[in-house]
């Protein structure tokens, strides 16, 4: 007999199939089949050996080059002793020697594990100890730091990459300061480029797909970061639907998000793979760069946040580079966020045919790619949605349910709870953490700890962290929407809302705006505005910023916020 979940579930799928677009189709679409990645790498370079795989400032690296050469890094990895299920920590910025990396360690059937190259000692040291990591390539312009950790390291081997080494003379646009340095390798570092000159040919099976791959670490906002499991399986679960749904299937993306970032690992490493299309990797954000990559490889898909894309507006394409290439553009609001009149200048910058839209719901438990909003962008229905954080549908093969926080009872169609989600690409755990596991894993679903909510049309709506919820008299406040209805306010280039306590409601919402530039804000005078618009509760108190406190992977610190305010700052009357 049905039960009542099954019931529900297959409500919200007859409410999906409805809205569905026209033309997509509804099954996972897998473009070589389910085979590992890797196995995608072999296949593209043996069907298209000449094409390129990645540009970076003016150096070219085709399929057959970096199949090649990230077999002998698998093979090196296998001669020194590195054996399957051994973690290998990779600390780079964007490279194409991360590529040669990355499908190394899965072609040796090792676990690949991504350090933000932003760290300091303690946090590298943190993260080498947890992941017990055997192996750490890392750039050598970092050998400060990591020379720091060496003694409490039980880290064996250690792989210095030049970055410099693989760039031509005459790059097309201007490098990032310092990325051409000489090579400084260390003396306690073998040279990643002597590493595979010297490797041996070394027999090696194709993984296995479902094996742990990679452990890709949260941001810890709650305690110390966790390791979250993932296998081949997800990444070409999660390549292949993005792929599906934001029509990448042929083209040439543009890529300036770290690729240690999941997101990034998505958008860089494993969609042109899995697609065999060109990928344009940038080593950071530089939208003088970004203009000019954009016309001279014909860029016809990129990613990036909301603030990038207002920031290329500003700068007003100096060069009058054609951007008329350009058809897919993907926004992560993480502190502006998108709105109908960023798109509308959006589509006079760039291009007509240029869509401006936010890019998924996801998170690192998920392999971050869970829904799609192409195709939902008519008169702007996504952006002018209620509530306004709208996620689009679930990729095929993807669920969504969504409970009460308290009771983990099922929601009905249109209540605010948590979202739950239910997907091939779902982490297998926590690395060494088996009680967290438990906490977020539970018959299949990954109890996301975000607020959300279900709409008739099985659109998927995301209201804010629960941790970050806001009670007011009992009422809840979603920050994530207060940032969305704030962002309306002429003048606001940023804003960040957080909770803190009150004596007489329980918690009161703070909003700390930053005015863009040349622009004075009035504190008073945007409450007032709120209060005309907003529900009484939902109003909250202004600080003016001259800057948000910012995380190394590009999230505000609102913990950073809440702690001023708790340490004296005081909240104005409402």
């Amino acid at each position: 007999m049905p039960t009542e979940e099954s019931e529900y579930l297959a409500d919200i799928a007859r409410r999906v199939s409805s809205s569905w677009p026209p033309g997509l189709d509804s099954e996972v679409v897998y473009p070589l089949g389910d085979v590992p990645v890797t196995t995608y790498l072999r296949r593209r370079a043996a069907d298209a050996p000449g094409e390129i795989a990645v540009s970076f400032y003016g150096y070219d690296m085709n399929f057959a080059e970096l199949d090649e050469r990230s077999d002998r890094f698998a093979s090196y990895l296998r001669m020194t002793g590195v054996r399957p299920g051994d973690r290998v920590a990779v600390m780079l910025p964007n490279c194409p020697q991360f590529f040669v990396a990355f499908y190394g360690i899965l072609k040796a059937s090792a676990v690949h594990v991504p350090v933000n190259p932003m760290f300091k000692e303690v946090e590298l040291a943190y993260e080498l100890a947890d992941s017990d990591a055997r192996v750490l390539v890392f750039w050598d312009a970092l050998a400060g730091i990591v020379g720091g950790v060496r003694s409490d390291s039980a880290v064996e081997q250690y792989l210095s990459v030049s970055v410099g080494e693989c760039l031509p003379a005459n790059p097309p646009y201007r490098l990032p300061a310092g990325l051409d340095a000489p090579p400084a390798h260390p003396s306690f570092s073998t040279s990643f480029e002597e590493a595979l000159a010297g490797a041996r040919s070394v027999p090696l099976e194709e993984p296995d797909i479902d094996a742990l791959a990679a452990l890709n670490y949260t941001g810890g906002t709650t305690g110390m970061p966790k390791g979250c499991e993932h296998t081949q399986r997800h990444m070409l679960y999660t390549a292949a639907t993005a792929i599906q749904t934001q029509r990448l299937q042929e083209g040439v993306s543009l890529v300036y998000i770290p690729i240690f970032w999941i997101a990034g690992e998505d958008a860089g490493l494993l969609v042109p793979v899995v697609a065999g299309t060109r990928v344009v990797l940038l080593a950071r954000w530089d939208p003088e760069a970004v203009l000019a990559a954009i016309e001279i490889y014909g860029v016809s898909a990129m990613t990036g946040t909301v603030d990038n894309y207002v920031e290329l507006m500003e700068l007003g394409n100096p060069g009058g580079r054609d951007l008329s290439s350009l058809r897919y553009a993907m926004a992560m609001s993480f502190v502006k966020r998108l709105n109908p009149e960023i798109r509308r200048r959006w589509r006079e910058f760039a291009s007509s045919a240029c869509l401006l839209r936010e890019a998924a719901y996801g998170m690192t438990e998920t392999h971050t790619i869970d829904t799609f909003t192409l195709g939902f962008q008519g008169g702007d229905a996504d952006l002018l949605s209620e509530p306004p954080v709208f996620c689009g549908l679930p990729m095929p093969g993807t669920e969504f349910k969504i409970v009460d926080f308290e009771t983990g009872g099922l929601c009905p169609i249109g209540a605010e709870g948590e979202i739950c989600v239910r997907s091939p690409s779902v982490t297998t755990g926590y690395w060494g953490n088996a009680e967290a596991t438990r906490a977020a894993l539970e018959g299949g679903w990954l109890h996301s700890g975000d607020a959300g909510m279900i709409d008739e049309g099985g659109f998927l709506h995301y209201m804010g962290r629960r941790k970050e919820m806001i009670k007011v008299n009992g009422m809840s406040v979603f920050p994530g929407e207060l940032e969305v209805l704030l962002g309306a306010y002429p003048g606001i280039e940023a804003v960040a809302v957080v909770g803190v306590p009150d004596s007489a409601k329980g918690e009161v919402p703070v909003a700390f705006v930053k005015p863009a530039p040349a622009v004075e804000l009035d504190a008073g005078a945007i409450e007032q505005w709120c209060r005309n618009r907003f529900a009484t509760y939902k109003v909250p108190s202004v600080q003016v910023v001259s800057d948000l406190p910012m995380t190394t992977t590009g999230k505000v610190r609102k913990e950073s916020l809440r702690e001023q305010m708790l340490a004296g700052g005081k909240v104005p009357n409402q």
